[in-house]
Parts: structure tokens; C-alpha cells; sequence
């Protein structure tokens, strides 16, 4: 039996275009930090992947420090910026959440709730950075970047932003303009698993994680991964016109609408959402019930960040927005991609309705 994948946010298929452009880098035998002319055509490759990264983000090359992954990045900033007071959203990815000195409630809705934000900042003079991410990976749910970015200023803040989920989804270049520093994944839009980069403001002083070399402008210290940058680059150029976005968000809409026909309830729908993700819940059955029963029906889905070693457990995401414990228990993410047709949609709306007819049947017995 074939099986469907709708788990995009976790991490999206390699495309086509990052498969060759990893393939043509894999046949260059140079260190880009050699001046030999191995050496140099590795360093082309590294700043042409650079020049495209810097294109979806909307900045200069020079402000584009390629790490292993956004986790890196995430620690990267919120550690190498020299300030103790770290304020991020109740709702962030864990790696940024592990670094929090201060959490920012959420609204029901999802959103950060701004005001908060404003009375935590002028109830402490502490000069501190500000990390709201531009998109939930559990919930879809856009955040008012723009907005806390402004607030931070205001109070002598910097701003970061985890826009992981982002890319290829929103404009970045709106969001990058109001933040000091973005984070940013290649795999999850469509190029290779460990590489990463952090969008830095120009003339931000950054202090390295690693250290013992000069690579990236001695922001991050290790030999540039060739291959992973080239293929990030050449992601980072399909996905910048997010001319895929309106007919996912079709078949997302679609996909919704039946599977509310059939109980479920869409968590955060009252909020701007991006166009590919819907965290759907069945009171009465749990996360780890219904991906398991997808599963072995073939169609792929998660229980919230794909970061718990495997493990389902309850949403933070879900409990900073208040919500009562049979959905927040009950929530799956459905992710959607360019891979994803009528098809897939029709055959996870089948299998999860028949997870709960089968529901409604016992509970009736």
C-alpha cells in the first residue's frame, strides 16, 4: 500500500532542484577555505548558496551565517548577543524556549498577546532580546512579529525571530525588516536535513558558539558543509515566489472542512494561519492513538514538533493557549506540501473518519 506523507512541517521531501544542485556540489573536492582553485570553485558554490538563502530573506549576503541547523541558530542568537534577560513566546520551538528567562503568554487565538509583552519589558529595565517566531509549527498560527518587534524597540530590546515555518510560506523579507536577527531551516522547505542559517542585522556583534576558526566571518567556527549549503540555496530559490501556496491552502481548506463535517475541531482557525497546516483534534482519542492508527492506514501525521526523540506528549502550544485538556490531548498536525493532491487529502479524511466512526460506535455500545 502506498502511503500519503502530510508531515511537511516535521520536514519536507528533498526537491528536485536542491537533489541536483547537491549532487553538482558533491563532485567538488575543496575546502572553500583553501585558495587553490578547488578551494575557490567550493567557495563559489558556498556563496552562491548564500546569495540565494539572502534573496528569500531579503537582505545582503554578508548578513547570512550558515549553521548546522535552526536549533544552532536559535542558540546562536539568543546566546551570542550578550544578554541575560531572554523573553520568548510561550509557544516557541523548545529550542528556543530553553534559552527563556521570561515567557510570553499567548491568547486563546494563538497569538502573542502584546500588551504582555509591553508590561514585562517596562516592569524590567534589563536589556533584553525579544524572540517571537513568525509562524507555530503545531498550530499554523501567524504571530504579529512586526508588532512585538516595534514593542521591543521601544524598551532598548533586540528582536529575534524563528521563522522556520515561514519560509516559502509568508514573506520574509516583511518579517526580516523589523527583526534583528531570523532563523531559518533548509529542510523544512525542501532542501537537505543539517544545515541552518541566522539572518543577522549588519553590524549586530555576534559571539561565536564555536570557536577555533574564522569561517562565516567568525561567527561560526567549522568547514562550511558545500553540498547542504547548495542544495539550501537552490531550496530557498523554488520556494521564493510561493507560487505553491493558493492550491495548498485549497486542498487545506478542503481537507478542514470535511474533517469538521465528521467532529473534529480545528484549533486556532480564528486566527491568519499559513496555507499548509491544520492542528485537528477527536475528543476522546488521543494524539498518540490517532497517529498510530493513520499510520498503519498509511497516511503520515505528527502530534506537535517532531523534535521529542518520537515521543507523543501533551502540546505546550496547545496549553499556553488555554485550551481544555480532552483537545489539547486529543490534537494532531496535518502539513501539507507540493507533493500533496486530492488524492491525500481524500485518503486522510478516510482513514481518520473511520478512527472516529469506530469512536462513536463503542461510545454507543
Amino acid at each position: 500500500m502506498s502511503s500519503v506523507y502530510l508531515d511537511h512541517n516535521a520536514t519536507a521531501p528533498l526537491r528536485p532542484e536542491a537533489r541536483d544542485a547537491m549532487l553538482a556540489a558533491l563532485d567538488s573536492v575543496g575546502n572553500p577555505s583553501s585558495v587553490h582553485r578547488f578551494g575557490r570553485e567550493a567557495r563559489r558554490l558556498v556563496e552562491a548558496g548564500r546569495a540565494q538563502v539572502a534573496t528569500l530573506a531579503g537582505v545582503g549576503p554578508a548578513q547570512i551565517v550558515f549553521t548546522g541547523s535552526a536549533t544552532e541558530a536559535n542558540a546562536l542568537v539568543l546566546t551570542g548577543l550578550g544578554r541575560r534577560r531572554i523573553l520568548t513566546s510561550a509557544i516557541e520551538h523548545d529550542s528556543a524556549l530553553a534559552w527563556a528567562t521570561d515567557r510570553i503568554p499567548v491568547g486563546g487565538d494563538g497569538r502573542v498577546d502584546l500588551d504582555a509583552l509591553d508590561r514585562m519589558l517596562t516592569a524590567d529595565a534589563e536589556p533584553a532580546i525579544v524572540s517571537v517566531m513568525a509562524v507555530n509549527n503545531e498550530t499554523g498560527v501567524i504571530q504579529p512579529v512586526a508588532e512585538a518587534a516595534a514593542i521591543a524597540r521601544r524598551h532598548g530590546a533586540l528582536a529575534h525571530c524563528d521563522a522556520v515555518q515561514a519560509a516559502g510560506r509568508i514573506a520574509l523579507p516583511a518579517v526580516g525588516a523589523e527583526v534583528d536577527a531570523l532563523s531559518l531551516s533548509a529542510h523544512k522547505l525542501g532542501g537537505p536535513q543539517g544545515i541552518g542559517a541566522l539572518v543577522l542585522r549588519d553590524g549586530l556583534p555576534l559571539a561565536p558558539l564555536l570557536r577555533g576558526g574564522a569561517q562565516e566571518g567568525r561567527r561560526r567556527a567549522g568547514t562550511e558543509y558545500v553540498a547542504g549549503i547548495a542544495g539550501f540555496g537552490a531550496a530557498a530559490a523554488a520556494v521564493a515566489d510561493r507560487a505553491e501556496m493558493p492550491w495548498i491552502a485549497a486542498l487545506r481548506d478542503e481537507l478542514e472542512q470535511r474533517l469538521t463535517a465528521e467532529g473534529a475541531v480545528v484549533l486556532g482557525a480564528g486566527a491568519p494561519r499559513v496555507a499548509n497546516t491544520s492542528c485537528v483534534a477527536m475528543p476522546g482519542v488521543t494524539a498518540e492513538t490517532q497517529v498510530a492508527a493513520l499510520d498503519l492506514a498509511g497516511v503520515a501525521v505528527s502530534a506537535g514538533s517532531a523534535c521529542s526523540s518520537g515521543k507523543v506528549r501533551r502540546s505546550h502550544v496547545l496549553e499556553a493557549m488555554g485550551l481544555p485538556a480532552d483537545l489539547a490531548e486529543s490534537a494532531i498536525r496535518i502539513s501539507l506540501g507540493p507533493g500533496t493532491d486530492a488524492a491525500a487529502i481524500d485518503r486522510c479524511v478516510a482513514a481518520w473518519a473511520g478512527l472516529s466512526r469506530r469512536r462513536r460506535s463503542r461510545a454507543v455500545a
